[in-house]
């Protein structure tokens, strides 16, 4: 007898872990903010029961990890800081297309016409400068080339910042190179990805940040470091970060279940208050600059993702010398 009540309280266990886990997984690889990451996926499991399985990464991680899984693919959902990379990425046929929930109050622009690139959020790059070196700062992008700024300058690496690829591509094709060589001949340099450059500022290594993600600013400024953001009078890209379902996702009723949900009101509000630009235009929030405050490049997105990686690696090079 008992071992019968043995055997039948493992049955029993077998199948209460079965029925824990029946719902299965959704993997989402996703660039930070970190924080806002994690509150997604516990969101997302509380409220569905399907598990979230994260791999965190700068958007040049998360395209390198994508290589080496071709073979064996593991993501359902990928998430860019760079929506030129997710249109590569389109290009490529690595995408399908759906319709997800909330669609119809998205920021017009945020969705690609195939509905493949779902604009969730959005971030954009300005000035961040240290106020304890300079009080006050409004120079435009090409003004920073000039003498009183030699040696204090860095931008993030755009061959590992998404944002900040975007921007260089952007303006680039809008305006050509003269002020990105100018820059590198004041001695701009590249300490990093996103997290360095910000970081050699708030240190004052440097002093100025060119091209600096503004949400990392602004939780920065709200910590209480001697920091504050601008966004030069002739332009900065506002860049939508794209989720995607993958073509080869392993759970893809779970991976459109986890797109739905990222246009949700409770998941658009933690983008808000993650200082990120809410990819619904019916989100509201005060703790940053709106978008409509936000001078613009026009962005021709077909043409900066044919230049994008070049002109990254060339920013790289023109720092190097």
């Amino acid at each position: 007898m008992k071992k019968a009540l043995i055997i039948l309280a493992l049955l029993l266990a077998a199948v209460s872990a079965f029925a824990a886990s029946d719902k299965g997984i959704v993997t989402v690889y996703m660039p930070s903010p970190a924080g806002l990451a994690n509150k997604l996926a516990a969101d997302f499991e509380a409220k569905t029961g399907i598990e979230v399985k994260t791999f965190q990464g700068t958007t040049g991680e998360i395209l390198a990890r994508l290589e080496t899984e071709k073979a064996n693919p593991v993501a359902d959902v990928v998430i860019l800081a760079s929506w030129s990379d997710g249109l590569s990425m389109k290009d490529s046929g690595q995408l399908v297309s759906y319709t997800p929930a909330n669609e119809d109050k998205m920021v017009p622009g945020w969705i690609d016409e195939d509905s493949m690139l779902f604009g969730y959020s959005a971030s954009a790059v300005g000035v961040i400068y240290n106020t304890l070196i300079y009080p006050t700062l409004d120079a435009d992008w090409a003004e920073l080339a000039d003498p009183e700024f030699k040696n204090d300058i860095a931008i993030p690496d755009p061959e590992l910042s998404g944002a900040c690829k975007d921007f260089v591509a952007g303006y680039v094709n809008a305006y050509g190179w003269d002020t990105f060589e100018a820059l590198a001949d004041n001695g701009m340099i590249v300490p990093g990805a996103n997290k360095a450059a910000l970081e050699a500022v708030t240190t004052g290594e440097v002093g100025v940040l060119v091209a600096g993600v503004d949400y990392n600013a602004y939780s920065s400024i709200d910590d209480g470091e001697p920091l504050a953001i601008y966004y030069p009078e002739s332009g900065t890209v506002v860049n939508p970060r794209p989720a995607m379902i993958m073509k080869t996702a392993p759970d893809m009723e779970n991976a459109k279940a986890f797109v739905d949900y990222l246009l949700s009101d409770d998941a658009q509000k933690m983008v808000a208050e993650a200082y990120l630009l809410p990819g619904r235009t019916d989100i509201e929030y005060s703790n940053r600059s709106t978008l409509a405050e936000i001078p613009q490049i026009e962005c021709d997105w077909d043409a900066m993702m044919a230049i994008s990686s070049d002109a990254a690696a060339r920013i790289d090079e023109l720092c190097a010398r």
